[in-house]
């Protein structure tokens, strides 16, 4: 069409606009581009044109496209689509052609991407606000890698952080532990309760240690005093409480890899601050930021003695005010300088690297790599890593402000790669209703009892441990397979179950768009109605089991038949009259609705939005199953519809299951 436009007209179109109309009978594609060429003409000659007149020029050399059957102009200048249905259902019937080429769908897919995600302090273990960052992050790598993106999957590993010196206090001061003591106890723990969960009560234990054993009281100056040495030895390295602090982090880190294995979710690399730390990362950026002009050494002011970056983010606040502050008067770097030097690294322009080794092979021989800032401990078949065009940071949204800094601050060190290099892929929290909280037995005040949500603690404790809550989910799936299934070999029920219980908390925390707090709750997360994972997994069940009852004579010649299409004029004109019969409309629309699933997951890359493709699984399950409810196919007695019927099973069956898999949810044989 655009051809067309320039050939005719003159008018170079940069591109041109297709709406779906609201009935299928209005067509498969509405083009307004006629009103675009008019609005073109007469700012290019001064003429007025009439876009109706426009639109009947166009639609001639519309109607000699390949499957297109008609076209109808409509109302002021509308051109209305209607394509060739049964060489479209041909062309559809090949997998390699049902959601179109294997190629890239965005003209940039093959720029390298990095996704750094999950980003759990390795203090204890993770709880069910850190999976909706692990499972958006993985959720949205996936749809990046189905458009063609090459992409890196990194998990900061902050190692160094208070968060980690309070168990080291913990275990140092509360109980009294050597290394070797938190060794001998690491291994002596029971399955039920391991090294992650020993310290998520010790955890909220510190807390109360810092206030004396009350929790209402004002924290102890002398005993945060423990915190700071700790920090310190941590920063300094090679000293027994940094090793202690490597031993807890390491150890908790790799719970945390089995627990998100559980969901379905990898990393390519683990980058440690410590190794950020020791191999001059800051000082080498601080030095870029200066020459730059980037960040200022304030003399006067509230800010005296401070290097600062000067930006008009979010004026007036402290809080704000603070976070645009780099180095602190007293010499220590703030989380925004660090991040400024990840971020560098991340997109290529910091000049240095870390060292890498091998941290976890999965069965697959997929290698987690980590870093090092130990020459002799690099190995030299490492990956590349770093050098992302663009990188994504998942991150909640309460740091917007702090990654608006990193994005400013790198991008004015980094200025071929511009602002629009660094992404923050924002989400707000997820928080527990008053039911969660009185399920898992915590006692809540009346007050609490008539809020919306209560926000988790982990210094108190509060929340739902990933690990946890995927158990309670298998176990209720499991018995559910039990009661459906129990012919099913153990293994069969227990890998069933796992799949449904991971699809029904996968599509629950995909669902909601980012922008939008979650208020978890079993009872709805738990459901296998509505608009959930079980549900659209249940469809693809249905989908598969057809082709399992099918006799294999009966797939054969329904695939002679369509395959027939186009060569043979009896056969074409069959299938097309299935279309235009009664019910024919709806058929179509089915068909239509499946082969948009490239479309759909380029929208969701573009938009960086996985609730898109969540709702597009959802729409295409709810279609089939009213599909599956209406037609028999084994009982069909004409065979052009039958086969017409086959053909639309088949491909949403594939499209579902790929929609489902973009999700990261799998699909059983039986449910």
């Amino acid at each position: 069409m655009r051809a067309t436009a320039e050939a005719k007209f003159g008018i170079a179109l940069e591109s041109v606009v297709a709406e779906i109309p609201p009935r299928t009978e209005l067509g498969d594609l509405a083009f307004p581009v006629a009103f675009e060429l008019a609005k073109r003409i007469k700012q290019t000659t001064g003429q007025k044109t009439n876009p109706r007149a426009l639109a009947e020029e166009l639609k001639l050399a519309l109607e000699t496209e390949p499957n297109v059957a008609r076209v109808e102009v409509a109302g002021a200048g509308f051109l209305n689509v209607f394509f060739d249905r049964a060489a479209l259902l041909a062309q559809f019937a090949a997998p390699e052609t049902a959601s179109g080429s294997s190629e890239p769908v965005t003209p940039d897919a093959r720029r390298k991407v990095i996704v750094e995600h999950t980003n759990i302090n390795p203090n204890k273990a993770a709880h069910i606000g850190h999976v909706r960052n692990a499972v958006l992050g993985d959720a949205f790598v996936r749809v990046l890698r189905a458009t063609g993106a090459e992409v890196e999957v990194d998990n900061y590993i902050d190692n160094t952080g208070v968060q980690v010196a309070d168990v080291v206090v913990g275990f140092m001061h509360v109980e009294q532990m050597t290394r070797a003591d938190v060794r001998a106890l690491d291994q002596s723990l029971p399955p039920d309760h391991p090294f992650d969960y020993y310290c998520w009560d010790l955890y909220a234990r510190v807390g109360l240690f810092y206030r004396n054993g009350d929790a209402d009281a004002k924290e102890d100056p002398e005993r945060l005093q423990l915190r700071a040495e700790v920090l310190h030895a941590l920063e300094a390295g090679d000293n027994e409480t940094a090793a202690l602090a490597d031993y807890v982090a390491t150890r908790i880190v790799e719970r945390h890899l089995k627990t998100m294995e559980r969901l379905g979710i990898r990393y390519d690399l683990l980058p440690r601050e410590s190794d950020i730390l020791h191999l001059g990362f800051w000082q080498r950026a601080f030095e870029r930021l200066k020459e730059t002009g980037t960040i200022r050494f304030e003399t006067e002011g509230k800010h005296a003695g401070c290097w600062v970056m000067p930006t008009d983010l979010h004026e007036g606040t402290d809080e704000h005010e603070a976070d645009k502050i780099i180095v602190r008067s007293n010499g220590t770097v703030t989380y925004a300088g660090k991040d400024i030097a990840y971020q560098l690294w991340k997109l290529g322009r910091l000049g240095l690297d870390f060292y890498y080794k091998p941290f976890r092979t999965y069965d697959d021989n997929h290698t987690v790599w980590v870093t090092t800032s130990e020459q002799a401990e690099a190995n030299e078949a490492a990956p590349h890593f770093g050098g992302g065009q663009v990188v994504y940071n998942v991150i909640d949204s309460r740091q917007s402000y702090t990654q608006d800094v990193v994005r400013r601050g790198a991008a004015a060190v980094a200025l071929d790669v511009g602002e629009a290099a660094s992404v923050h892929l924002a989400y707000e929290m997820v928080t527990l209703s008053p039911a969660a909280c009185e399920e898992l037995g915590y006692e809540l005040s009346a007050e609490d009892r008539t809020r919306p949500f209560i926000e988790m603690s982990g210094r108190k404790g509060l929340g739902v441990k990933v690990d946890d809550l995927i158990n309670r989910l298998e176990a209720d799936a499991l018995a559910e397979v039990e009661a459906r299934h129990a012919d099913l070999s153990q293994d069969e029920k227990l890998n069933t179950a796992h799949l449904i219980a991971i699809g029904a908390l996968r599509y629950f925390l995909l669902k909601w768009t980012r922008n939008s707090l979650i208020a978890f709750d079993f009872k709805e997360a738990l459901s296998f109605e509505g608009e959930t994972g079980p549900y659209c997994q249940y469809a693809a069940v249905r989908a598969n089991s057809i082709f399992r009852k099918l006799e294999p004579a009966t797939l054969l010649e329904a695939g002679k038949l369509i395959n027939a299409i186009g060569a043979n004029e009896d056969t074409t004109a069959a299938v097309r009259q299935v279309f235009a019969d009664d019910g024919g409309d709806e058929l179509w629309s089915l068909v239509t609705l499946a082969a948009r699933l490239d479309e759909v997951i380029a929208q969701a890359a573009t938009q960086e939005e996985p609730a898109h493709l969540a709702k597009y699984a959802f729409q295409l399950a709810r279609a089939f199953n009213l599909f599956y409810h209406r037609h028999r196919i084994r009982a069909e007695e004409n065979a052009a519809r039958r086969a017409v019927l086959i053909e639309i099973a088949d491909l949403v069956r594939r499209q579902l299951t790929r929609a489902l898999a973009t999700l990261g949810i799998g699909v059983p044989e039986r449910m």
